[in-house]
């Protein structure tokens, strides 16, 4: 973990109450595809943690939506201004376990974290397939720029209004067979997810959090191996281990 101060470069809105920030500034305590950042606000006691979606060595990309009044006045933050992050926060992914074919499966503001994931996967030589799971046609974001790396996207919206209708779960039969899967979103869909895959998996939870460093025990989550703090000991964790 680093504290710095970090520089928008750009903020910009990218689907309903979506928003995709740019911040320059230090990148070397990323580690690992699925950490997060956890930024300071001004008028605010507690930091925003949020997902970080790529990064290079000067630049962070995160996409969050407006959920409340901390990311009501991250959206207005404009070029130049400067915000205080804690960088590096949580364990991440793990690609060593993901075999040639893993099955990456997002849900809403889950899929942000999906994309470093992908490219460092394709990098290793693995050739993943995406899903990516919305309410409505216009709450879609990211599609496109999975497909520009040149992976498969599946896209379901609940209404119908764009791809195959229904829930993530419902494109698992056109995917065919994947090796390993890594998923991010809601608590209802990783439910879903966990019944549903074939495999064994990687979850990346979205939990309220206080500190986020492991300090306050305060996104405490129970898993088989005992009480594990999400924003320390996660956000990832194993299918096996997970406690429904």
């Amino acid at each position: 973990m680093k504290q710095g101060i970090y520089s928008v470069v750009s903020n910009i809105k990218i689907a309903k109450d979506v928003y995709k920030m740019i911040l320059s500034g230090d990148t070397s305590a990323i580690t690992a595809p699925g950490q997060f950042v956890n930024i300071k606000l001004d008028g605010f006691y507690l930091r925003r943690p949020i997902s970080i979606c790529d990064y290079d060595e000067t630049n962070i990309t995160i996409i969050y939506k407006v959920v409340g009044q901390g990311t009501e006045l991250m959206s207005k933050l404009d070029p130049y201004q400067k915000l205080d992050l804690l960088v590096g926060l949580g364990n991440g992914f793990d690609i060593s376990t993901s075999g040639d074919k893993p099955l990456l499966i997002g849900g809403g503001v889950g899929v942000p974290p999906l994309y470093n994931l992908c490219k460092q996967l394709l990098a290793k030589g693995a050739v993943p397939n995406v899903i990516l799971g919305f309410n409505t046609s216009y709450e879609i974001f990211a599609a496109k720029s999975f497909e520009k790396l040149g992976v498969k996207v599946f896209v379901t919206t609940v209404d119908g209004s764009s791809g195959i209708k229904g829930f993530v779960t419902d494109a698992l039969p056109l995917v065919g067979d994947y090796s390993y899967f890594y998923t991010c979103g809601p608590l209802p869909m990783f439910k879903a997810v966990y019944n549903a895959t074939a495999t064994s998996g990687q979850f990346s939870f979205e939990e309220r959090m206080g500190c986020g460093f492991g300090a306050c025990m305060g996104c405490t989550y129970k898993t088989k191996d005992g009480n594990k703090r999400i924003c320390k000991d996660g956000p990832v964790l194993v299918k096996e281990e997970i406690v429904w």
